[in-house]
């Protein structure tokens, strides 16, 4: 039996659904931002890609838990 996904991966086919590209591409986006604070980068997602402010949040937070080595 396959758990269930949680937190913010959770978010995730509905992002790639709405915004039209893999989680990859946006994981790379994140990390190749010269922003470093987690709000920084949430406005930016929302500003330069018109992205909603809970898509944001979970693809930040969960690049940021990644790159810390928590995911």
């Amino acid at each position: 039996m396959t758990a269930a996904v949680k937190g913010p991966a959770s978010y995730f086919p509905s992002i790639e659904k709405k915004y039209g590209r893999p989680i990859a591409e946006w994981e790379g986006l994140i990390r190749s931002s010269p922003l470093t604070g987690h709000m920084e980068l949430v406005a930016w997602l929302k500003s330069e890609h018109r992205m909603g402010h809970g898509h944001a949040n979970a693809l930040v937070a969960h690049v940021r838990a990644e790159d810390a080595g928590a995911v």
